[in-house]
């Protein structure tokens, strides 16, 4: 096999939540919104289309034709706005298979996309879209096969519902799930459930516990968890690596900074999102083989 057939990879182009954040105040860790690719033995995975998917779109020119697969968690507009600026969509000869589960409306994921595109909304409607397009609608629990990969679903605790995802490839497991709000008395049975023995968790820690149980401005009930819940399921699931992802809009890189360190201090394999980080999936394929793999490149 060649390298890339051996290699499971996951990058981060876009780790923000809510809006997106550009500025002097996001340069360390990024103000794009949601999106996280996976190379997976040969395959390109991709999960929500936040704006981070146009800085995606532009890296992925000079390989096309290319073939790649779009999860979405939700269609809320952070994970989604990047869909109408992925320039590897609009053209011939590229094919993707686009996934989401369908919304409390009865609405699929091909309604939403489209929808968005209409107008007055945006000048260019989605069937203008040259590239090959699939679409598949996604039950919570199912599981999805592509070649030997294996993805599992669970539902999330989010307003509108959202879908976790778990990659698995020759021993490896990535687990990508944001936009979901802790329990209060319990660990969600569907978190820890994708994150069994996870090599990698992505996990939505949006908020820390102080700015959940703020007196003046509580965010229970807004769908969103914290990196002090993410410890907690990353030490009951017996994970690798807990990655805090879906930075609020508010948090600048010194806070973030912050954050990171606790979260380091309680879970040592804890690390902080950061557009452009590359984070390696060891498998049993890799394990057999030596090549170098960036942790970080920005």
């Amino acid at each position: 096999m060649s390298r890339i057939e051996n290699q499971f990879t996951v990058q981060f182009w876009g780790v923000r939540g809510s809006i997106p954040s550009p500025g002097t105040h996001t340069v360390r860790y990024g103000g794009n919104t949601p999106c996280v690719e996976m190379q997976v033995g040969g395959r390109r995975l991709i999960f929500d289309g936040g704006t981070g998917l146009h800085v995606l779109g532009q890296s992925l020119l000079r390989h096309m034709p290319i073939e790649g697969h779009i999860f979405f968690t939700h269609s809320h507009w952070d994970h989604m706005q990047g869909f109408p600026f992925f320039v590897p969509g609009f053209v011939q000869g590229n094919k993707f298979h686009i996934y989401g589960a369908i919304a409390p409306d009865g609405s699929t994921i091909e309604q939403r996309l489209n929808d968005q595109m209409l107008h007055p909304n945006f000048p260019v409607p989605l069937q203008i879209m040259q590239a090959n397009l699939h679409f598949y609608d996604v039950k919570p629990g199912q599981e999805i096969h592509i070649n030997d990969i294996t993805i599992e679903t669970a539902a999330l605790n989010h307003p509108g519902e959202a879908v976790g995802y778990r990659v698995n490839w020759s021993g490896g497991a990535a687990v990508y799930i944001t936009d979901t709000e802790h329990f209060p008395d319990r660990l969600d049975e569907n978190v820890l459930w994708l994150s069994r023995n996870a090599d990698i968790l992505i996990y939505d820690s949006t908020y820390t516990d102080e700015e959940y149980h703020s007196p003046k401005s509580p965010k229970i009930g807004w769908g969103h968890s914290t990196w002090q819940e993410a410890v907690k399921i990353a030490k009951a699931a017996n994970v690798k690596t807990l990655v805090i992802y879906h930075h609020d809009p508010a948090h600048n890189d010194d806070f973030l900074d912050h954050v990171g360190e606790q979260a380091c201090a309680e879970f040592p394999g804890a690390i902080m999102a950061r557009e452009g980080m590359i984070l390696p999936v060891p498998t049993s394929v890799s394990l057999s083989e030596s090549f170098p793999v960036s942790k970080f490149s920005l």
